[in-house]
């Protein structure tokens, strides 16, 4: 059975840092992109960062741009996602996922369950 697990969420204040983890169990994902998505209350889940299958590639959301950094450890199959600078639009459930593709910002076949990510003003 194929699982991501998140785990690093929690309640934070403004300008504080969290990283985020995601490990997968049941297949290895590094041949494919794994990527975040984020789910604020009352909106739509949308793209936060993705990287590809070696690393080599990153995308990431503008409004995250220079703040956060998405990273993975193939040998451990798990991806991270460092957040800096948080501020409270950043508030949201945060979803680790993986693609059937070598690099995506779109394509995701696989999810998390969520981790909670809270910033205080």
């Amino acid at each position: 059975q194929v699982q991501l697990v998140e785990s690093g969420g929690g309640l934070v204040q403004a300008g504080d840092s969290l990283r985020l983890s995601c490990t997968a169990s049941g297949r290895t994902f590094s041949d494919v992109a794994m990527g975040w998505l984020r789910r604020a209350p009352g909106k739509e889940r949308g793209f936060v960062a993705s990287i590809s299958w070696s690393g080599e590639n990153t995308y990431y959301v503008d409004s995250v741009k220079g703040r956060f950094t998405i990273s993975r450890d193939n040998a451990k199959n798990t991806v991270y996602l460092q957040m800096n600078n948080l501020k409270p639009e950043d508030t949201a459930d945060y979803y680790c996922a993986a693609s059937p593709y070598r690099m995506t910002t779109t394509a995701w076949n696989y999810w998390g369950q969520g981790t909670q990510v809270t910033v205080s003003s």
